[in-house]
Order: C-alpha cells, then sequence, then structure tokens
C-alpha cells in the first residue's frame, strides 16, 4: 500500500480542473481516481476513521483537524485505483442550520462520493446527517452522489446514546448504505464502509458506450463487397459456360 499525505488544507485546496489540482493527484496516468470527502460533527472521530482506512492502525488523539488530504492506491475488481480521502474539520449548528464554510462546499463538490459520520455516543451528531444529507444533494443537483452513513464508536456502549436500529433506519430512508464500526477495534469493517464507495464510483466511471458497443456487436456484419462481386462473376462464368453446352 502506499500512503501519502498531501500538505493540503481545504482551505488551500485549488478549484477542481486547475493546475494546482492536478498537482495533488497522485494517480498515474491513465489511472482512474475516486475523490471521497469524509463529513461530521465535531468529534465523531472522522480522521481515526481516515487514518484507519488508510493505514489500518488507530492514534486514539490527534491535533485540531486541518482538513488534509490523503491518497491510496486500491484493488477494486482487480483494478488499481488512486484514491484521494479529505478529511473535514466538523460542522457547526447554529439556531437548527448548519454552519458551512465556502471551503466546505467546495470540498463537497469537489468529491465523487461523502462518508457521513456520527458518534453513537453524541445524539445530535446523529441528527445532523439527515441536514448534512440534504446538503450534500443540493451541491450536487442532477447527480446521484454515491453516500454511505457510518456510525461511529460503536465499543462505547456505556455511554450509547443512538441505537444502532436508527442509524439503520436513516440510512434506509436516505437510500445510503450503513455501517456501524469502531474504528479501534475493527479494521474490516471500516475498510468495507469505502470500499463500497469505491466500487460504486468505479461503476459509474466506466465509459457509458459499452453498452452501445455490446448491442451494435449483434448486428450482422454485411458481407464483404469483394466477395458479393466474386460470386457474382462465378454465377455469370457458370451461366455462360450452361449456355455454350446447351447451344452444342
Amino acid at each position: 500500500m502506499r500512503l501519502i499525505q498531501n500538505m493540503c488544507t481545504i482551505a488551500e485546496y485549488p478549484a477542481p480542473g486547475s493546475a494546482a489540482a492536478a498537482d495533488c493527484c497522485l494517480g498515474a496516468a491513465g489511472r482512474r481516481l475516486v475523490k471521497i470527502a469524509v463529513v461530521g460533527a465535531s468529534g465523531v472521530g472522522k480522521t481515526a476513521l481516515v487514518v484507519r482506512f488508510l493505514t489500518k492502525r488507530f492514534i486514539g488523539d490527534y491535533e485540531r483537524n486541518a482538513g488534509n488530504l490523503y491518497t491510496r492506491q486500491v484493488q477494486i475488481e482487480g483494478e488499481t485505483l488512486a484514491i484521494q480521502v479529505q478529511d473535514t474539520p466538523g460542522i457547526q449548528v447554529h439556531e437548527n442550520s448548519l454552519s458551512c464554510s465556502e471551503q466546505l462546499n467546495r470540498c463537497i463538490r469537489w468529491a465523487d462520493a461523502v462518508v457521513l459520520v456520527f458518534s453513537i455516543t453524541d445524539y445530535k451528531s446523529y441528527e445532523l446527517i439527515s441536514q448534512l444529507h440534504q446538503h450534500v444533494q443540493q451541491l450536487h443537483l442532477g447527480t446521484r452522489l454515491p453516500v454511505v452513513v457510518v456510525a461511529n464508536k460503536a465499543d462505547l456502549l456505556h455511554i450509547k446514546q443512538v441505537d444502532p436500529q436508527l442509524g439503520l433506519q436513516l440510512a434506509g430512508m436516505l437510500g445510503c448504505a450503513f455501517y456501524e464500526v469502531s474504528v479501534s477495534e475493527n479494521y474490516n469493517d471500516v475498510y468495507s464502509a469505502f470500499h463500497v464507495l469505491c466500487k460504486e464510483v468505479s461503476h459509474k466511471q466506466q465509459p457509458s458506450s459499452t453498452p452501445e458497443k455490446r448491442r451494435t456487436s449483434l448486428i450482422p456484419r454485411p458481407k464483404s463487397p469483394n466477395m458479393q462481386d466474386l460470386k457474382r462473376r462465378f454465377k455469370q462464368a457458370l451461366s455462360a459456360k450452361v449456355r455454350t453446352v446447351t447451344s452444342v
């Protein structure tokens, strides 16, 4: 596994399509790129989730989230993809409305897929998910952006405020996959959440012309003009020979 942390925060992250944005892309020439943004309230474990996925390691304490961009290469259905994961600062709620900076909005617009994270120990972070999902969809009007909902800190049952069934019901209502994970104890669940997003984005990136090619391949190929001409000449020659024999 190759892991790179690009020193590029959300505030510094260049606009999509710019030359600077291309410099932040690790993918080799011709290698497809999947861009994932991890979004949620403060303190739900977004950075721990990202680092666990990227390194398989759990680190308990982190400095304040600066919105780092990380890149990793993974195998999806036999193909090596370059995956960029954008860690984001925690979102605040003021008077029942989201407080999202333009930098964060730009990060969400940049993404091919989004991980929405809440903590089972923080009911307010759970309540935020529905608003976040609506906000993400508003920033991607006209497209179906792949989204998964992740309930973190599943090991802290003694201080649980959100029943896992609530997370499952909410994800179902939003039309998203749902994963309950313990970043500190289980890597496989964390990997599965990111893997399903990468797989869905990879399928969306497949050339749309493929079905058309399959349909056209079923249409019989026209006969070669040269072969048709040879057959016509052969019939003419055969007919002339028959007439000659008859006249004799």
